[in-house]
This record gives C-alpha cells, structure tokens and sequence, in this order.
C-alpha cells in the first residue's frame, strides 16, 4: 500500500495517531475503572453508591454524545473536540483529588460529558477527513485502539491500585489526552461540515438528551429493585420518558429497523451491546459457576478481542480489493458470526475452557467484522443527515445500548435469584437474552442494503 493509501501516511499520521491516541484513554480509563471501583468506593466509605460510579458516567455520555453532534453541524469540530477534551480531564483530575463519594461521582459524569463528546468528534473527523477508500481502516485502528486496553487495562489497574493508589490511574490518562490534543487539533481546526438540513435545534436536542439521560437513570434504577413494585414502577416510567426521545433524536424508523441508514444503527447497537454483555456474563459464569480464576477468565475474555483486532485488519484489505462492495454482506456474516460465538456460551452448565476461547473468538472475529464496516456504511448518508449527527448517532449505539442491555441482563439474574432459582439459571436467561438481541440485528443487517436511500431524522 502506497503512503498516499495509508491511514499512517504524511496527510493523515498526525490525525491518526492523535484520535487513536484519545480513544484508548477513553478505553483504558474505563476499564481501569471497572477494576478498581471496589477500592474507591471503599476508599471513599461509599459502597452504598457504588453503582453510581458507572451509571453517572452513562447518562452523562448520553447527553454528552446527542447534543455534541447538533453542534457539530452547525460549528465544526474543532471547539467542540477542546471543550471534550477539557471536560474529560476535569473529570480525571476532581477524581483523583476526590474525598468524598458524591465528588467522585460528579467527576464521574464530567469524564461521561467529555468522553461521549470526544467519539463523537472523532466519528465526524473521521468521515470529514479520510476517503471512504480509508474509512473502513481507520476504523478498524478506531477498534483496536478500544479493544487493546481490554487486553491490559484491568491487570495494569490492578498492579497500579495495589502498589500505589486508585488515584494514579486517573492522574496517568492525563498525558495520553495531551498528546492526543497537539496531534489532533491543528487537523479539527481545519475541518469544516457542509451545509446539513439534519442539524435541528441546538436547545430541543438538549432537553430531549436530558430526558432521555432521566428516563434511563429511572429505567436502569428499576431494574435494580426488581421484583419489588417499586421497581416495576420506575422501570414502566422509564420506559415512558425513554420512548419520545428515541424517536426524536435517532434517525426515522430506527426502532423499526427500516431500510438504510436506520437498519444500520440498530443493527450495530443490538450486535454491540450483546458482544459487550456476554463478555460480562462469561466473566460471571466462569468465576462464580465454574470455579475459574479471575485471571484466567479475563485472558479467555481477551481471546475475543484478540480475533476482534485481527478481523479488522483483513476486513480493510477485502474492503480495498472489492472497493466497498462487499460491506453489507460482511456486517451480516460478521453478526451471524457473533450469533454463533454466543449461542456457544449460552448453556453454562455445558461450557469448558475450550467451548469458551473458541466462542468467545468466533465472537471476536464476528465483532472485527462487522464494527468497522458498519460505520463505514453509516458514514455515506453524513451528506443528508450532517456528519456531527451521524457521528453522534454511531457512538450513541456503542455506548448506550449496552449499558441498557447489560441492566436488563443483570436484572434477569437478580430476578433468578429473588425467585429462589439459582445463579447459573439467572446466567442462562441473560446469555439467552443477548442471543434473542443478535438474531433482531441479524434481521437488521439483513435490511441495510443502501444507507443513502435512508429517511431524513425526524427533528
């Protein structure tokens, strides 16, 4: 390949590098997170909050991602990524200071606003900036930068909070942001979005993200409670304040999975978030079900991501050899792919060593697949509903759908139990759960055909 072909070469390398560099700080730093939020919690005398610590994080993203891309649209990139960029490490730092559990939380949500406005950025630069010969590659390098912190993310945290403290994880993402920073903001200056007839109403989309953020912090705290009737009441009220939002801020029969670019999102939602929560629940069937170490579960995890980074690469050089034409076919084979990793995994009592790295590669190939190819598609309609929303609209799929998916799959569990089955059926229900989820995307993907010839959002 040729430099003038190449992600790396002289037009795009500091680009390049300064977006991958941001998004495996965005990567690392939640899944150190997730590591170490049992020692800041107790740290911080806050246990009883310690869900908080992921939930602040989500629905500030939420609003952090949807508004960001109207803004987008009408100003550029460029403040929009600086003001990301900032509020992320405001967040960083008021956490590693923090004293106090409900400081910490609030950090929480300025680090959600930052990082949901900071990949939605890097989404729009990466359809303003590369040719769509190069997207499905800088996407793929997109999908490795996220999945190598997985890899090491949770050992490194771990050393890092036993030999030194919680707060030095927070205080070494600094660097990577800065340094993302100079590469990338002489580029986003540069940037300009077209004229876009998608954008909407800068304070509409505001007020329907912050319902949106409010009706999932009810739905998720219900499916906490449940089976009490509290519970039932908070997750239907949830529901209810959910549903408008949805409609307005995604593209136009999203939820019905209709032809083109909407089919593309719901396709990509469902597949990610049934390849995030299976890897939770594998984690959870493997430790507490089959006497697995820690250790050795998070490496037959990490196989997943290891097969994820390699079908990346090969997707990009099928995608340079057929000049895009074979994309719609490949996200749906990547998608039957992740159908028959997980549907491997489903039957607990039935999975050994063996099944598990073998599903859970199957699954990563399916993932490495389907990923890229799939924002490469979505990024061909940026002419009609404006990059910043398109932008916005792919990361929503890959961050709120599932930590949605994952409450309801641990509300599934919870339920078991409460019901006096055991665990391992409560694990079975969640696996069967994401299988039901894959095979709607499956559906989806089967329905994308063109994303161009997609409807206009509703505004």
């Amino acid at each position: 390949m040729s430099k003038a072909q190449s992600i790396f070469g002289p037009k795009y390398m500091a680009l390049s590098i300064g977006i991958i560099l941001a998004v495996m700080a965005v990567g690392f730093e939640g899944l150190a997170v997730t590591t170490v939020a049992p020692s800041i919690a107790n740290d911080l005398n806050g246990i009883s909050l310690y869900g908080w610590i992921f939930s602040a994080y989500l629905l500030a993203q939420i609003i952090g991602t949807l508004v960001v891309g109207r803004q987008i649209d009408r100003n550029g990139p460029a403040l929009a990524f600086t003001v990301a960029l900032l509020l992320f490490a405001t967040g960083l730092i008021v956490a590693a200071l923090s004293s106090h559990m409900y400081v910490l939380i609030g950090s929480r949500a300025l680090q959600g606003l930052g990082a949901g406005a900071m990949m939605t950025c890097v989404y729009t630069a990466i359809s303003l900036s590369y040719p769509d010969e190069l997207r499905t590659k800088i996407l793929g390098a997109f999908g490795t930068a996220y999945v190598l912190p997985s890899m090491i993310g949770p050992y490194v945290a771990g050393v890092i909070a036993q030999q030194l403290s919680w707060r030095f994880i927070f205080w070494g993402v600094l660097p990577f942001l800065l340094l993302a920073a100079l590469l990338s903001l002489p580029v986003f200056r540069k940037l300009k979005t077209p004229d876009t007839r998608g954008g909407g109403t800068g304070f509409g989309a505001t007020w329907l993200a912050i319902l949106l953020a409010i009706g999932t912090g009810l739905f998720l705290s219900g499916l906490g409670m449940l089976p009490k009737p509290m519970g039932i009441i908070l997750l239907v009220l949830g529901l209810l304040l959910m549903v408008q939002p949805l409609r307005k801020l995604l593209p136009s029969g999203t939820l019905a999975l209709r032809k083109g670019l909407p089919s593309v999102l719901a396709s990509r939602g469902l597949f990610f978030a049934a390849y995030v929560s299976t890897q939770n629940f594998l984690v959870l069937a493997l430790t507490e079900i089959k006497g697995v170490a820690p250790d050795v579960a998070g490496l037959i995890v990490a196989s997943a991501a290891l097969s994820w980074c390699a079908a990346t690469y090969v997707q990009s050089y099928w995608d340079t050899h057929d000049k895009g034409q074979g994309r719609y076919k490949r996200i749906s084979i990547g998608v039957l792919l992740i159908a028959i990793g997980i549907a491997m995994l489903i039957w607990v009592p039935a999975v050994n060593l063996v099944i598990a790295v073998i599903g859970q590669m199957i699954t990563g190939i399916g993932i490495g697949l389907a990923h890229p190819t799939s924002g490469a598609v979505a990024f061909t309609s940026s002419d009609e509903e404006g990059a910043g929303k398109v932008s916005a609209n792919l990361q929503f799929a890959d961050s709120f759908t599932p930590g949605v998916v994952i409450g309801i799959g641990g509300a599934i569990i919870a339920i078991s139990q409460a019901t006096g089955l055991s665990m391992e059926i409560g694990i079975i229900g969640a696996m069967t759960f994401q299988f039901v989820l894959i095979l709607v995307s499956l559906l989806a993907s089967l329905r994308i055909k063109n994303s161009q010839t997609s409807s206009k959002s509703e505004h």
